[in-house]
């Protein structure tokens, strides 16, 4: 396990330093993560027939992560991992719909603090609500200005075309891709920095491609030869690429290019029920701790500092979001001790790691794996106390457990397992906060349809197609 204190014992190759010394101290950063995309679902992962040309050109210019994983195998836990740089857990997110515990420090609130503005767009879901995106109340103690976005155009949860969005508590309506929709209004608050000289912080979270899935035809066009689902579900990933160019051309117009880090990732892996296939022929998919639950796309695309672009099989995950971006933003965090799990990857920007020194933890209900390196530990259910073990660099699919094999490794690595599952159980408890105790007044996981604060927008939501299926099934 590691904590932030560790930051400071990094010692970075000079090209590095030399690198980063040549741009901005403060470069604008940009963080976009899809929903629900598989680590297959891209062109360069080889995908049958899905053309993600915009994804290529990104990954063909930066650094490409053959093994990112996600925070955990849905949503909401991934969203708390990239902003506190803890496993999900830690921070009270269990899994989708888990409100954001306020003791918990917020990367927004600590990229606002060291003269950053900030800016979130699109899919927030860490207010506690469960349900189809609905637009955030200005009222919402919950919402991304709570935790440190000085602007914000937001939805409670997953949203697709034709939004009704909130911006900092104000409903809109938009017509068109929700994609290409939060990328435009992203670049507008870009664009604005920009102008006053100011650098951002821009979080773009899309709902897409997350169940209902609604692309336009032409979008579908190239797969009209599959089931309804699977067509609109690609459909909206076309969109989707559609805005990474949009959003590059928008930096590069910009003349940010060089200076801006740009990070791409999704929150979970792929959806079952979708041909063909998500995961890239990985075993599992969301809500599974197999590699094709965890396991997603991940690129970043900084050309200041990327200039020898390249594929890494170093293995990343959502923690490590947190700790980069203080280091690269030279920001130390205010409480070092505060156990967490992610490491920087700023030496990585620029030369190959053989071997990381931390390894990724996941928990998940019953659930959990341990990844060290090569070696991954997994339980499909805890409570059983039966383990598997897998060796990635041969059995990327874990086809083949060989803990019967590996007795040494395996009694080896469960033994972290169990240090560091006591930990996370710890800070779970409040062990981590100042008051030694979770708030009490943090709320519950709930739907909004049965929420005093949403009542007065029902009668406007049930004449919207994303909304009224599902408040006619839940008043049955």
């Amino acid at each position: 396990m590691s904590t932030f204190a560790k930051l400071g014992s990094v010692v970075l190759c000079l090209s590095v330093v030399m690198s980063m010394s040549a741009h901005a101290a403060r470069p604008h950063i940009v963080l976009v993560m899809a929903d629900d995309q598989g680590w297959g679902e891209t062109g360069y992962n080889e995908h049958p027939i899905l053309k993600t040309p915009n994804l290529d050109a990104m990954s063909e210019n930066g650094l490409r992560f053959d093994r990112y994983y996600a925070g955990a195998p849905v949503c909401s836990p991934t969203r708390a991992a990239v902003l506190t740089g803890r496993t999900n857990d830690r921070t009270g997110v269990e899994s989708h719909g888990y409100a954001l515990r306020r003791q918990e420090m917020s990367l927004g609130k600590l990229m606002r603090e060291a003269g950053y503005t900030t800016g979130h767009f699109g899919k927030w879901h860490l207010n506690g609500f469960q349900g189809p995106g609905v637009p955030i109340l200005d009222t919402d103690d919950h919402s991304p200005g709570e935790f440190g976005f000085d602007r914000w155009l937001s939805v409670t949860n997953f949203f697709d075309r034709d939004p009704i969005l909130s911006r900092r508590g104000k409903f809109e309506e938009f017509i068109g891709d929700s994609s290409e929709i939060v990328v435009d209004q992203a670049l507008d608050f870009i664009g604005r920095q920009v102008r006053v000289d100011s650098p951002s912080f821009t979080v773009i979270w899309y709902g897409t491609p997350h169940s209902p899935f609604k692309a336009a035809p032409e979008d579908m066009e190239a797969f009209k030869d599959l089931d309804e689902q699977s067509m609109h579900h690609y459909g909206e990933l076309i969109a989707l690429d559609r805005s990474i160019g949009t959003l590059r051309t928008g930096l590069r117009d910009l003349g940010i290019t060089d200076n801006t880090l740009l990070w791409y990732t999704s929150d979970n892996g792929g959806l079952p029920k979708i041909k063909p296939a998500t995961t890239g022929g990985l075993r599992g998919n969301k809500g599974t701790v197999f590699e094709g639950g965890l396991r997603v796309p991940g690129i970043i695309e900084w050309p200041g500092v990327i200039k020898q672009p390249r594929v890494t099989s170093f293995p990343a995950c959502a923690m490590d979001i947190l700790p980069t971006l203080l280091e690269v933003t030279k920001v130390a965090h205010p409480a070092p001790d505060r156990p967490a799990d992610g490491i920087s990857l700023v030496p990585l920007l620029t030369n190959e790691i053989a071997q990381r020194e931390t390894p990724i933890g996941f928990r998940f209900a019953n659930a959990t794996a341990w990844i060290d390196n090569d070696w991954k530990l997994l339980s499909e259910n805890t409570k059983k106390g039966k383990f598997q073990l897998y060796d990635l660099s041969s059995d990327s699919k874990e086809a083949k457990d060989v803990a019967a094999e590996n007795p040494d490794i395996l009694r080896r690595m469960k033994k972290q397992w169990i240090q560091w599952n006591e930990s996370v159980q710890a800070s779970f408890d409040g062990a981590d906060y100042p008051e030694g105790i979770v708030d009490p007044a943090e709320p519950q996981r709930r739907h909004w349809r049965d929420s005093p604060e949403y009542a007065p927008y029902l009668d406007r939501f049930r004449t919207r197609w994303e909304y009224s299926d599902w408040l006619k099934k839940s008043s049955k």
